[in-house]
């Protein structure tokens, strides 16, 4: 259960100008908030959650979260290719 590790610093989730943009784009959301949107749907109890390296994966609803796993910046979300 490491994902357990990243709930706990939950708060700590945050991502760049850039990428708010790059998230918006790639999940065809219309938001402003970026990061509670991310947040919600890692604490989402259907989420699936695991670490590679560096970043952390979150998968729920046919997309995908990456998080760095040092600085908890959200990098990235697309929709997974089926």
């Amino acid at each position: 259960m490491t994902e357990r590790i990243l709930f706990s610093k939950i708060d700590l989730l945050h991502t760049t100008e850039m990428g708010v943009e790059r998230i918006r784009k790639n999940l065809k959301i219309d938001t402003n908030d970026v990061v509670e949107y991310c947040k919600q749907k890692i604490l989402n109890k259907k989420c699936i959650v695991y670490r590679r390296g560096k970043n952390w994966y979150c998968e729920i609803d046919d997309i995908i979260i990456t998080v760095n796993s040092h600085s908890y910046t959200i990098i990235t979300a697309h929709k997974l290719k089926k």
